[in-house]
């Protein structure tokens, strides 16, 4: 045995392996030390190997999705290595002592999972694979829990940007390339090879030309090939469910790099879950294949404006008539995730119950086109899905007169097929129901002839039908003349055989396993016939994606009092009462009230240079203005009064401090490294975020670099931005810059304390509140007392020399650096004596206090 096991291990390579021994499945070696460790189970030994023991540990076979999602979410891969004939099958075959052969017929890796316990039924589980070619690099993905299948062209410098929008449950890339460091799976040069993987594509495909699918560049070949050979790889031959592709180019959405994504939270939250994201404060969907829509949506926002519209009137016909929204959406909420359970029947690991959910589900979308359909004046959209609910109805026939109402997930106990549906079936049945009727007669038999009343017929899988009575009433049965066979004894009960229960448990075990050899049956062919419409069915379920996007998105919309935004094709950006949907749903939920901000960049006022104290909501007023520009191309309304938008087709946010420390880069460098892709990559068509930039490092370079960036952004990329900073002397910029615009976020103290108005305004602030804003994060009455006193003799100084700005109005820029010293020049002696709480001193400190400033004096 041990020798198939390290041969299969062998196979395996670096996959845990799943080695099926009876109802466990065991592991061995290091694989045990690793699942043992993992999975929090116990780990023992067997037999020797090498002079030593065999570590080993298992998991029962009815409860592996449950630990195989752990070893997944953990980062490894397991190969399942199954018992592929019976031990009778090893008898025949071998001999008595035969093993059952065994092999690997799947490799489970978190890119590749079909079963509904191990997803996340509102996320996508994309596979990716890079390809090269040609000097060009393409990304092919798969779902293959839905079949959904696209090749992106894009190039190296947006590699990065698309892989963090996908998000990919797996990376595959070839083990030499310069891609490597993106993916978690690396696979052999020949499995990229662009025209092997033209060729695998026309074979998976039955076509002899790709032309019908879209142009492919060789390296979108190299990247389909990949995949296609890592998806035969893992399913041992037989290749899941995958749609014919979809080719696409990256500059088709809204370019949004992996650090823009990360500040603005889009899909994942900074707690790297979706609680707290975009996505999250949006999605008012009521199916999960709507919800995963939604956020492929809003990771990859349009760039076609005619797209953009369509699903914008969509939106707006379900916003402005709510019964119809209302009864849509109660449909949508009733129908199983079809697209999902057709890709578990198309991977051969589907149940009586995915074509239940089949039947239900595109007969619940048969009727609800029929409803649509009758709209009089539907959206563009609109008419072109619903045809797309309906055509199914023989299928739908086929499945309600074949199947119970609630087929069961495990087929292995039968009781799916609908009586009426298989004559033979039905006869098969009858019999066996016959049989257990002569089986509870013959108990009743046994009882009066025995005179033991506690006597039962019981059945197990080893010893089938058997006699069973209490221990202490079995000597009579023992008898030779009783007419009984002694089969087992146990604690408490001896179990025995009867001639006349050997021939009626013969008659229905045998008209049991046919009727399940029967319904087996009828379960391959009408998956087989469900197979044949799987393009069809897969159709179908995007519709209903659509539709629930849509409606979900016209609920968010009423529920929040959002707008529609008007597209325009001139570089612009207004919007009236703008809101950040996040944010404001926090207020709500403490009761508090979120303050709306207009925000108005033209031509003429493309560029805001935002002051204002910290806490005043400077970088909630940037993200929420970002966010509006994603769900508008999105195809969303946006939480605005009104808005008019020029299409972006870069998004940028240099939002709040992070490190690298890993790639050896501190929070300045990696502002820095973002600020420089910013100025970089930006275009007259994009909207950037800046916030802070240059305050990692000393006063002076920081107010230099900040200088420089704004005039970069302002005469070089010529984009809409919003510049927030606490350099005020930046606000001289406005004299030389025609384009920039001052504005300030709104502050004011009363009686001692700092009110954070929350307003934007224009003009720039008239000091930042700093101190005003540490007293308020509970900093202690004398450091903030000590803080002033500096401030107040650093203004003194800055009085006297011209302040930081001085000749920075003359380039070179770097003249500011020769500032003078005196600004930091300070009265020690004074400091400290206004510092004092004379009352507040004993005796004893006084003196110590005087014995200490009589020392500053002196060194000073």
């Amino acid at each position: 045995m041990m020798a198939q096991y390290l041969a299969l291990k062998e196979e395996a390579g670096d996959c845990l392996l799943f080695y099926r021994m009876g109802d466990f499945f065991e592991l061995f070696f290091e694989d045990a030390k690793i699942a043992s460790s993992v999975l929090d189970i116990a780990l023992t030994a067997r037999g020797e190997h090498d002079g030593e023991k065999i570590p080993m540990c298992g998991v029962p076979v009815h409860a592996m999705e449950a630990y195989l999602a752990r070893l997944i979410k953990a980062g490894h891969r397991v190969a399942i290595a199954n018992q592929i004939e019976t031990p009778e099958e090893a008898k025949k075959r071998a001999g008595s002592k035969a093993l059952v052969a065994r092999a690997i017929v799947r490799v489970v890796t978190a890119g590749t999972l079909t079963e509904e316990a191990l997803l996340d039924s509102r996320a996508a589980n994309w596979c990716v694979a890079i390809g090269e070619a040609s000097g060009g690099v393409a990304i092919a993905c798969a779902d293959i829990s839905t079949g959904r299948f696209e090749v992106i062209e894009t190039d190296p410098a947006r590699l990065g940007a698309e892989l963090a929008r996908l998000n990919p449950a797996e990376t595959i890339a070839c083990e030499a390339t310069d891609f490597a460091e993106f993916a978690t799976t690396l696979r052999p040069r020949i499995d990229f090879d662009s025209s092997g993987g033209e060729a695998r594509l026309k074979r998976l495909f039955g076509v002899v030309t790709l032309d019908g699918f879209g142009q492919f560049s060789r390296a979108g070949l190299a990247a389909a090939g990949g995949l296609v050979a890592y998806l035969e790889h893992t399913a041992k031959g037989a290749l899941p469910f995958l749609r014919p592709p979809r080719v696409s180019r990256a500059e088709a959405a809204m370019a949004i790099d992996a650090a823009t994504r990360d500040s603005l939270e889009l899909t994942i939250s900074s707690a790297g879950t979706r609680k707290g994201s975009l996505l999250d404060a949006v999605d008012r969907t009521v199916t999960g294949a709507g919800a995963r829509l939604l956020g492929a949506d809003i990771a990859a926002p349009l760039m076609d404006r005619g797209a953009i519209e369509a699903r914008l009137d969509l939106v707006q016909h379900f916003h402005d008539d709510s019964g119809l929204r209302d009864g849509v959406r109660a449909t949508l909420r009733a129908l199983p995730d079809i697209g999902r359970a057709l890709g578990r029947l198309a991977a051969g690991r589907g149940s009586p119950r995915d074509l239940g959910q089949l039947r239900d589900g595109l007969d619940g979308a048969w009727r609800l086109g029929e409803r649509l359909g009758r709209i009089a004046e539907a959206p563009a959209l609109l008419r072109d899905l619903a045809p797309q609910l309906r055509g199914h109805g023989a299928l739908i026939d086929l499945l309600t007169r074949a199947l119970v109402p609630e087929p069961p997930v495990d087929a292995s106990h039968g009781g799916y097929v609908a009586e009426g549906y298989d004559a033979a079936l039905d006869d098969l049945r009858d019999a066996g129901a016959g049989g257990r009727r002569a089986i509870a007669a013959l108990e009743g038999a046994f009882r009066a002839k025995t005179g033991i009343s506690a006597l039962k017929i019981r059945h197990n899988g080893v010893l089938g039908y058997h006699i069973e009575v209490p221990a202490r009433a079995a000597d009579a049965l023992m008898q030779p003349d009783s007419g009984f066979t002694h089969r087992q004894t146990l604690a408490g009960v001896v179990r025995f055989n009867a001639p006349e229960l050997h021939e009626v448990a013969v008659k229905v075990t045998q008209a049991g396993a046919h009727a399940l050899a029967a319904e087996a049956a009828h379960l391959e062919d009408l998956s087989g016939q469900a197979l044949t419409h799987r393009e069809a069915i897969a159709a179908t379920a995007d519709a209903l994606a659509r539709i629930d996007v849509a409606a979900g998105l016209a609920e968010r919309a009423a529920e929040g009092g959002w707008a529609r935004p008007m597209l325009v094709d001139h570089s612009c950006f207004e919007v009236e009462g703008g809101r950040h949907p996040v944010v404001e749903a926090a207020v709500a939920r403490a009761g508090g009230r979120f303050v709306a901000n207009d925000c108005r960049l033209s031509e003429s006022s493309r560029l805001w240079l935002v002051t204002g104290p910290n806490m005043g909501g400077k970088s909630t007023f940037l993200r929420q203005n970002a966010l509006i520009a994603v769900l508008a191309q999105a195809g969303s309304y946006v939480p605005a009064g009104n808005a008019t938008l020029g299409l972006v087709d870069r998004l940028f946010s240099r939002v709040g401090a992070s490190d690298n420390l890993a790639r050896g880069r501190s929070t300045f460098m990696v502002e820095m490294v973002e600020t420089a892709a910013i100025l970089a990559q930006a275009t007259p068509r994009s909207f950037v975020i800046l916030d802070e930039v240059g305050r990692g490092t000393s006063t002076y370079d920081g107010l230099a670099i900040a200088w420089a960036v704004v005039e970069a952004i302002h005469e070089e990329n010529r984009c809409r931005c919003l510049f927030a900073t606490h350099y005020h002397e930046l606000t001289r910029l406005a004299e030389r810059c025609d384009a920039l615009s001052l504005h300030h976020v709104r502050a004011r103290e009363w009686k001692g304390d700092l009110v954070l108005l929350h307003e934007v305004a224009e003009g720039p602030a008239d000091r930042s509140y700093g101190i005003a804003v540490a007293r308020l994060a509970g900093m202690s009455p004398a450091t903030v007392k000590r803080a002033k006193a500096v401030l107040d003799k650093l203004e003194a100084g800055r009085a006297k020399t011209g302040g930081l700005a001085a000749g920075l109005d003359d380039l070179p820029l770097f003249a500011a650096a020769a500032i003078h010293a005196e600004e930091a020049a300070v009265d020690i002696v004074r400091q400290e004596l206004d510092m004092l709480d004379v009352d507040a001193l004993s005796p004893r400190e006084a003196l110590d206090i005087l014995y200490r400033l009589k020392g500053l004096a002196k060194d000073g």
